[in-house]
C-alpha cells in the first residue's frame, strides 16, 4: 500500500514520494486530527457553575504546628442571574474585554496559538482571549495548571461552550465565576467587597473600575496591595492605573455605543470605596500576618507554584514561621509604653498619629518570628513592619563601618580608578573628625560639591563637637557610641557611597528602598528600609556575616500533600572578622552609648539607636545571637481621606521634649526581648579578631599600619551628648523644599554653612536638605498592605 522507496524508479525519483502517497498521508492525518477533534468534542462537558460557587478556606498555622486561623473563604461567590447584573457592567466588560461577544465563535485562534507557543518555550499560557475562554477557564477550578494537555481541554470546552450555550448565560457565567480581588469571586461578591451594595446597584463609574480589577486586582485595586509588590502596587499607584483603566472602559462604551457621552461625563473619578479587611478572625495581628504569609507565597510563586488567584481558592495549609508568643509579647510591649506614654486627647497637637512597626528575625535561618503591623489589622491597613516611607536615621551608620573595614578607604593619592582598588582597611580604633558644622571632603581631601556647586556641612545633634581642639579626633568606636554625624559621614565618603550602598544591600537592605544614594547624608540614614529588613540586615552581623533571606512561610500543603517547602539560602555577605567587629562596636552603645536603655540582664546586647531630622521618625534596632528585632516610632495621619499626608513631627511627643530611638523604641526593644528570650540560655557574641589598620582621618590621610591591635587609640574626652538643646514648637512647619541647600527648616538649630546640615537627633539624624526623598510627604514609598517583605515578605523581593 506504501510504495516507499518507489519500486522501478531509479535516482532521485526513487526517493521522491507521488502525489497518492502526499495525499494519502495528508488525508489520512487531517482525517486523524478531525477525529481527535470530535472525541475531544463530545467527551468535554460544559462547566456547570453552580460546582466552582464555594471558596475553600486557606488554615493558617503557628510555627508550632498549631492553628493560628482559617480564612480565604469567607466570601462564598453567591451567583445571581443576569437581570441582577447592570447593563452597564456587562457593556463595560465587553468594551474592554471582548468587543466582539455576541459576534464571534467564542475563541481566538492567534490568542491560542500565542499561549501554546509559549507554553513550548517554557513561558505562560497567557490565558483565554476571549470572555468565552475566560469563563471556561475560570470555571475549570479542578486543573489549573499550565500544560498543553489543558489547555487544549480548555479549547475544546470553549468550543462546545460557545456552539451550544446562549452569549448571555455565557456573560452571566463569566461575570459571577471571575475574582475581582479581596477574596470575592463574581460579581456580587466584588460589589459587597468594594462598595458594599448589591450588584444591581453599581452606576457605571463603579461598574468601569470592577471590569478595570479584572485585570488584577494586585495592580488595579485602589487600596494597594503592596504586601504583594512594594514598589508598583502602592495605593497611589493602583489607584493612578483604576482610573485610567476605568476613563478607557468609558471612552470605549461610548465609543461603542453602550454608554451616553452625558453618563460618561458623570465619572472622571474613582468612585468611593471602602477599605478591604472586615474579617474579624483577621482582627489584632493576625491579619499582618496573613498578609506577610499570603505575600511571601505569591512573590516566590516560582518556587511555591502558587498564584494570587490559586490562594484566593483556598484549601492550603500555610504552615508560617510566626512565633505565637513572641508575637503576642512585642504587641503588650508596644502598647504597655502607648498607653503609660502618649496621651492623645490630652496632648492633641503632638500626641495624634502616633504609630508603631516592629519584627523580630532569627539570624539562625531567616524566619520571622514576630511582627507588630499596628494597632489593628481591621483598621488600620497599612502592615508597619514593612516599608512605610519613615527614614531609619543612624541605625544606618553600622552598615557605613562595614564597607570600611570589608573594602577600606580609598588612596587620596590615586586617580579614582586606582583608587578603587588601592584600599586601606579600616580599624574600630581609626580617627575621624568629631568636629560639629565639619566641611565634608571628598576622598582625596577636595571639598564635597554638589551640582550647583554648593557645599556640605554636616552637624552633629544639638551643635556638639566631639574630641579637643586642634584635630578633635574621636575613634570610630566612640563616634558609633555616640552616634557622631560628621566622623560616620567623612567615613563614607572615604570608602566610597557606592561601598556603602552594596554593604547595607549584602546585609539585606532591599535596594529599592535605598535613597539619597548620591549624598553625603545617604551615610546616616535617608532610606526607609522595612522594620522586616533592617532585623534581617542587623540578624547578619548576629550571624557572623552569614546573611539568610527573611521568610515567613516554611511549608505548604493541600489535599495532594506537601507543594512547597522552605528552603535557607546562606550567603557569605561579610567575613566573620568583619560581622564580629561591628558587633563588638554596637554592643558599646548600648553599655555605654545612646542605646544603654536596651540592656538586658546577664545577655549580652548589640544595637543602635536612629532619630531623623525633623524628629519625623525613631529607631532602635537591636540584636542578641539568638534574636534581632527592630522597633520603629512615627508620626502619620491614619485617614486616606487627608490629602497629601505627610510625616508629622514629634516635639513634645510622649511629653517628652523631642523622640529619640534611645526613648520609647529602645524601651520598648528591651522590655520585647526580654520577655521573649525568657527560658532561652544567654549566649555571648564571638570575639572579634583584630581588624584594618588605625585611620588617622586628615585632608592627606596616612594610614598607620598597627600589626598587633594590642595599643589602645586615645580618643579625645568627648562630652556626653544631651537633649538640651532648643526645641521647635512642635507645630513649626517645614518650608524647605528637596535640594534647597540653602533653606534653614524650622527645626535647625542654627548655623551659617554655606551648605546642607543635619541637625539629626541625640543618636545622630538624617539630613533634611539634599536628599531626592526627603520631603514632607512619603510618596510612593508610604504602602499599603505589608511585603517585606516585607515584602512583600517575607521572601526574596521583598
Amino acid at each position: 500500500m506504501i510504495d516507499y522507496p518507489r519500486y522501478g524508479k531509479d535516482g532521485w525519483r526513487r526517493w521522491m514520494p507521488s502525489w497518492k502517497l502526499v495525499s494519502g498521508l495528508c488525508i489520512g492525518f487531517f482525517g486523524s486530527l478531525v477525529a481527535v477533534a470530535g472525541i475531544g468534542y463530545a467527551m468535554v462537558e460544559v462547566p456547570n457553575l453552580a460546582l466552582t460557587a464555594t471558596a475553600q478556606n486557606n488554615v493558617y498555622y503557628w510555627s508550632d504546628d498549631s492553628p493560628m486561623v482559617a480564612t480565604g473563604g469567607e466570601r462564598n461567590r453567591q451567583i445571581i442571574g443576569l437581570e441582577q447584573i447592570p447593563k452597564d457592567m456587562r457593556n463595560a466588560v465587553i468594551s474592554q474585554e471582548n468587543k466582539t461577544f455576541y459576534s464571534d465563535s467564542g475563541i481566538d485562534p492567534k490568542g491560542i496559538a500565542r499561549a501554546l507557543f509559549n507554553m513550548a518555550r517554557g513561558g505562560n499560557t497567557q490565558g483565554g482571549s476571549t470572555i468565552t475562554q475566560q469563563y471556561v477557564k475560570n470555571a475549570m477550578l479542578d486543573d489549573q495548571s499550565q500544560t498543553i494537555s489543558r489547555k487544549f481541554k480548555e479549547i475544546f470546552v470553549s468550543i462546545k461552550v460557545g456552539t451550544t450555550e446562549p452569549k448571555d448565560k455565557i456573560l452571566e457565567g463569566y461575570l459571577n465565576s471571575a475574582y475581582y480581588g479581596r477574596g470575592a469571586y463574581g460579581i456580587q461578591a466584588a460589589s459587597r467587597a468594594y462598595f458594599n451594595k448589591d450588584a444591581k446597584d453599581l452606576d457605571a463609574g463603579e461598574c468601569a473600575l470592577l471590569a478595570a480589577v479584572l485585570k488584577g486586582a494586585t495592580y488595579y485595586d485602589p487600596a494597594g496591595a503592596s504586601s504583594i509588590d512594594r514598589v508598583e502596587a502602592t495605593p497611589e499607584k493602583n489607584r493612578a492605573r483604576a482610573l485610567r483603566q476605568m476613563q478607557d472602559t468609558l471612552d470605549k462604551m461610548v465609543e461603542y455605543d453602550r454608554l451616553s457621552a452625558e453618563e460618561r461625563a458623570k465619572h472622571t473619578k474613582l468612585p468611593k470605596w471602602q477599605n478591604p479587611r472586615s474579617n474579624t478572625a483577621l482582627s489584632g495581628q493576625i491579619g499582618y500576618l496573613v498578609d506577610l504569609a499570603k505575600a511571601y507565597i505569591i512573590n516566590n510563586s516560582e518556587e511555591t507554584g502558587i498564584t494570587e488567584a490559586d490562594l484566593a481558592k483556598g484549601g492550603y495549609s500555610i504552615y508560617t514561621t510566626f512565633d505565637k508568643e513572641k508575637v503576642e509579647e512585642l504587641e503588650k510591649s508596644i502598647k504597655k509604653v502607648y498607653k503609660k506614654n502618649i496621651k492623645p486627647e490630652e496632648r492633641p497637637d503632638t500626641d495624634t498619629h502616633v504609630q508603631f512597626g516592629g519584627a523580630s528575625v532569627d539570624p539562625a535561618t531567616g524566619a520571622i518570628k514576630a511582627i507588630y503591623g499596628g494597632e489593628d489589622a481591621t483598621k488600620h491597613f497599612t502592615n508597619n513592619a514593612d516599608e512605610t516611607g519613615a527614614q531609619v536615621g543612624s541605625t544606618f551608620k553600622p552598615f557605613v563601618l562595614a564597607a570600611a573595614m570589608k573594602w577600606g578607604v580609598r588612596d587620596p593619592d590615586l586617580d579614582p580608578v586606582q583608587a578603587q582598588d588601592e584600599r586601606t582597611l579600616v580599624s574600630p580604633k581609626s580617627l575621624y573628625n568629631g568636629k560639629n558644622r565639619l566641611k565634608i571632603r571628598e576622598y582625596n581631601g577636595n571639598v564635597w560639591q554638589n551640582e550647583k556647586g554648593e557645599q556640605w556641612e554636616q552637624v552633629n545633634d544639638g551643635d556638639q563637637t566631639y574630641g579637643t581642639p586642634p584635630d578633635y579626633k574621636i575613634d570610630l568606636r566612640e563616634a558609633m557610641r555616640y552616634s557622631v554625624n560628621s566622623s560616620f559621614v567623612q567615613l563614607g565618603m572615604d570608602v566610597g557611597l557606592d561601598k556603602v550602598k552594596e554593604a547595607a544591600v549584602d546585609a539585606g537592605v532591599l535596594e529599592s528602598s535605598l535613597a539619597g544614594t548620591d549624598y553625603p547624608s545617604f551615610s546616616i540614614g535617608t532610606s526607609n528600609p522595612s522594620a522586616i529588613r533592617m532585623a534581617g540586615a542587623y540578624a547578619t552581623f548576629a550571624a557572623s556575616g552569614k546573611q539568610r533571606e527573611p521568610f515567613s512561610v516554611k511549608r505548604v500543603t493541600s489535599k495532594n500533600g506537601t507543594i512547597f517547602t522552605h528552603k535557607t539560602v546562606t550567603e557569605q555577605a561579610f567575613t566573620a572578622k568583619v560581622a564580629d567587629n561591628i558587633t563588638d562596636v554596637l554592643k558599646t552603645v548600648v553599655e555605654e552609648g545612646t542605646g544603654s536603655n536596651a540592656q538586658l540582664d546577664g545577655r549580652e546586647v548589640a544595637g543602635k539607636t536612629g532619630t531623623t531630622d525633623g524628629n519625623k521618625s525613631a529607631w532602635f534596632v537591636g540584636y542578641t545571637p539568638q534574636l534581632s528585632t527592630a522597633i520603629s516610632m512615627f508620626r502619620y495621619p491614619d485617614d486616606e481621606t487627608i490629602k497629601n499626608r505627610q510625616f508629622l513631627k514629634m516635639f513634645g511627643t510622649g511629653g517628652q521634649k523631642k523622640i529619640h530611638g534611645s526613648s520609647f523604641p529602645s524601651e520598648i526593644w528591651a522590655d520585647y526581648m526580654g520577655n521573649a528570650l525568657k527560658g532561652q540560655p544567654a549566649k555571648k557574641f564571638p570575639i572579634p579578631e583584630p581588624i584594618g589598620v588605625i585611620i588617622n582621618d586628615d585632608p592627606t590621610p596616612t594610614p598607620t599600619p598597627t600589626p598587633t591591635e594590642t595599643e589602645e587609640a586615645t580618643p579625645s574626652t568627648s562630652p556626653t551628648p544631651t537633649e538640651t538643646e532648643t526645641t521647635p514648637s512642635p507645630t513649626a512647619s517645614n518650608t524647605c523644599r528637596p535640594f534647597d541647600f540653602r533653606c534653614k527648616d524650622d527645626d535647625d538649630t542654627g548655623g551659617t554653612g554655606t551648605g546642607g546640615t543635619d541637625i539629626g537627633g541625640t543618636d545622630g539624624g538624617v539630613t533634611g536638605s539634599p536628599t531626592p526623598t526627603d520631603t514632607d510627604e512619603p510618596g510612593e514609598n508610604r504602602g499599603n498592605g505589608n511585603n517585606n517583605g516585607g515584602g512583600l515578605f517575607g521572601g526574596p523581593g521583598s
